[in-house]
């Protein structure tokens, strides 16, 4: 009974040991969904809005020049990816861990097949100045309705 009582305190040091710090530094950016703001949207009259959290150790993420684009989303009905620009997110491109919120605003979506309604989901992924990219996220279901 002893023996059995020592290898769950065992089992239980190893599993305790191979948790993730959360404080750990990580030069890879990470991301992490906040919200939407609409989960319904009449097509071409509501623009969409996504918000996440980032973490990233050497705070490398966004870029000075505007046409240099490290976020991309993906429409789930699509096959390509849209990019948007993140400026700096340190001050003077400083090598510091940073987190916050990052909010990227969508254009109208509208409906590609016949019906009047159609669903989709949106994965996000950035991309630091190192070439690191993050996770991906995806958002909950939006569900997008005909105008008429």
């Amino acid at each position: 009974m002893k023996r059995i009582g020592l290898i769950i305190i065992v089992a239980s040091l190893v599993l305790a040991s191979c948790k993730k710090d959360e404080n750990e530094i990580t030069v890879y950016p990470e991301i992490l969904f906040e919200s939407i703001s609409h989960s319904e949207v009449v097509q071409f009259e509501n623009n969409v809005s996504i918000s996440f959290s980032y973490k990233d150790g050497d705070g490398d993420l966004g870029y000075q020049d505007p046409d240099t684009y490290s976020l991309r989303i993906k429409d789930a009905r699509l096959e390509d990816y849209d990019w948007f620009h993140i400026p700096p997110l340190t001050p003077d491109l400083l090598p510091l861990n940073i987190e916050g919120t990052f909010t990227v605003e969508l254009q109208p979506l509208f409906l590609l097949g016949n019906g009047n309604q159609e669903t989709t989901t949106f994965t996000l992924q950035v991309k630091d100045r190192a070439g690191n990219w993050s996770n991906q996220l995806v958002t909950p279901v939006v569900l997008i309705k005909d105008s008429l």
